[in-house]
C-alpha cells in the first residue's frame, strides 16, 4: 500500500505541471494534496474528478487559501471497504481552514494535513503552537488507545539539525524553533515513528521544500518539513519511505511511504 503526500501550492497550477503524469507513474493508494487553494466546485471536472480515483475535498471558508485533498485509488478502497469521512478534529477555529480530510478503514485512520504556518506575525505564530499542541494531544490519545494512525502532510516543522540547510542560521525562523523542534520530538516519543528517518537515519541534505528565492532549489538550500509518521502499532508494517526530490511542479516535493496491509493488526 502506497501513500503519498505532496504540499502543490496550488492545485490548478501542478495540474498544468504534470500532476496527472505524476499519479499515473506512481500509482499510489492514497494521494494525499495540501494547500489546494481551491473548492472542487471551482475546479475543471478534470481535475476535480479524476478517473479511477475518488477525491475527499476539504476547503477554506476564505477563498484561494489552504485547503487539502486525499484522492483514493478506487482500487484500494474496494479492497479496504467501507470507509468513514471527516474534515477536522473538532475545534472549529482549526477546521474551518480547510487543513485537513480524515479517512477511517478497517485496518488505519489517514490523517492528511495542512499544519499552519507561523511565520507571518504572533497572532499566526500563536495560533500554530495551539494547533500544535490541541491536535498532538488528540492524536496521542488515539495512539494510547491502539488505533493505527498514519498522519501525511505539510508539518511546517523540520526538527533535525540535518532536516534544515543551516541550522545554525535558521535558529530563529518559525518551522525550526526550539518549541517547534521540541514539539515534534515529544509527538514521536509518545507514539509515532517519523517514516523517512525510519528508513534514513543519518541521511543528509534531503529535504522537501525549498524557497522559490534564490535559486535555493538548485543550491539545495531546503527544509524537511512534509512528513509521513505512523503510530508505533504500524511501525512493523513499514516498508519503505522515501523524498521524491526530483519531482517539479511546486516548491514542495512529494513524500511517499509503503506500508504492507498483512502486517497490520486491525
Amino acid at each position: 500500500m502506497k501513500i503519498v503526500t505532496w504540499n502543490v501550492n496550488g492545485i490548478r497550477a501542478v495540474a498544468q505541471k504534470g500532476l496527472r503524469e505524476f499519479m499515473e507513474q506512481e500509482q499510489p493508494d492514497f494521494l494525499c494534496l495540501q494547500e489546494t487553494k481551491a473548492h472542487p466546485d471551482q475546479l475543471e471536472k478534470s481535475i476535480a474528478q479524476i478517473e479511477g480515483w475518488i477525491g475527499f475535498w476539504s476547503a477554506a471558508g476564505r477563498p484561494g487559501y489552504s485547503g487539502t485533498v486525499t484522492f483514493c485509488r478506487e482500487e484500494a478502497l474496494e479492497k479496504l471497504g467501507p470507509i468513514e469521512v471527516s474534515h477536522g478534529f473538532g475545534i472549529p477555529k482549526f477546521d474551518a481552514e480547510g487543513r485537513m480530510v480524515v479517512i477511517k478503514t478497517k485496518l488505519f485512520t489517514l490523517y492528511n494535513v495542512y499544519f499552519p504556518n507561523g511565520g507571518s506575525g504572533e497572532d499566526r505564530h500563536q495560533y500554530k503552537q495551539e494547533f500544535l499542541k490541541r491536535f498532538a494531544h488528540h492524536l496521542v490519545k488515539k495512539a494510547a488507545a491502539l488505533e493505527n494512525i498514519i498522519l501525511v502532510g505539510d508539518y511546517n516543522v523540520a526538527y533535525l539539525d540535518q532536516d534544515v540547510y543551516n541550522p545554525k542560521e535558521l535558529a530563529s525562523e518559525s518551522g525550526f524553533l526550539p518549541e517547534e523542534r521540541r514539539w515534534m520530538e515529544d509527538f514521536l516519543k509518545k507514539g509515532f515513528v517519523d517514516s523517512f528517518r525510519h528508513f534514513h537515519p543519518d541521511e543528509k541534505n534531503r529535504y522537501t521544500w525549498w524557497s522559490y528565492f534564490q535559486n535555493a532549489r538548485v543550491a539545495n538550500r531546503g527544509w524537511r518539513i512534509d512528513h509521513i509518521c505512523v503510530s508505533q502499532s504500524l511501525e512493523k508494517s513499514l516498508l519503505k519511505a522515501e523524498i521524491l526530490d526530483q519531482q517539479m511542479g511546486s516548491d514542495h516535493c512529494p513524500v511517499l511511504a509503503v506500508l504492507d496491509p498483512k502486517r497490520i493488526k486491525a
